[in-house]
């Protein structure tokens, strides 16, 4: 497993390459940890490296999975978003969809990572790793992105896709209906991350954007929030 720079400062690590699902390093914070399946591929990738924290963008289980081990492993503290935060200390993590049902609650409960203290709930300001949160809810309640004003880098975990995890395929899209809790405040959330005028847009899924002005136009061809 290799990482990929992206600025001075964060790097992109593809969980699953080439970059169908990624987890990223900024300075010494790692963000998103992926699926419960990849913990010792990514403690391994980890074992010499020093981190001071561990925060995620959002509790499903393909960005927190691994978080428990991580946390344990390094005795680092936990950071999420306020609204995330009871899911992931209790293993609730079905209430983060909108409809769980009983099917998905079960797929939930079984891809999920282990439930972990939250030390910090994350609030729009905060700094992580050198970079600011800001509030991007509406995939899940609690959706936190990552912010480098300086180089105009942007990581906004299942704010938007830019490869299709399930049919693989490339390109700009919305994340799964069926596991966002709230897709008109998700646009919103879009649209704000699109009025920063990013430079570099990094992704749960899919490769780092170089084009920020693509990503600006393909959030302005979305139905309003």
């Amino acid at each position: 497993m290799k990482a990929y720079a992206v600025s001075e400062t964060v790097w992109q690590v593809p969980l699953i390459q080439p970059d169908l699902l990624n987890v990223y390093l900024a300075g010494d914070v790692l963000i998103d940890s992926g699926g419960p399946m990849a913990r010792r591929r990514l403690l391994r990738f980890l074992a010499d490296r020093v981190l001071s924290a561990h925060a995620f963008t959002h509790a499903h289980p393909d960005h927190q999975g691994c978080s428990h081990a991580v946390c344990e492993r390094f005795g680092i503290p936990l950071l999420c978003g306020e609204g995330d935060r009871e899911a992931q200390e209790t293993g609730r993590f079905e209430d983060l969809l909108p409809k769980p049902g009983i099917l998905l609650t079960r797929l939930s409960r079984a891809l999920s990572g282990p439930p972990h203290p939250v030390s910090e709930a994350l609030s729009e300001g905060d700094e992580v790793g050198g970079l600011e949160v800001i509030e991007t809810p509406g995939h899940t309640p609690g959706h936190v992105s990552f912010w480098d004003e300086k180089e105009r880098v942007l990581i906004l975990g299942d704010v938007l896709f830019h490869r299709n995890p399930v049919t693989l395929r490339r390109g700009l899209s919305e994340p799964f209906g069926i596991f966002t809790f709230d897709r008109r405040s998700n646009l919103t959330s879009a649209r704000k991350l699109a009025a920063l005028e990013p430079r570099v847009v990094c992704f749960g899924h899919g490769a780092p954007l170089t084009d920020g002005d693509r990503f600006c136009r393909f959030v302005e061809s979305l139905p309003p929030g």
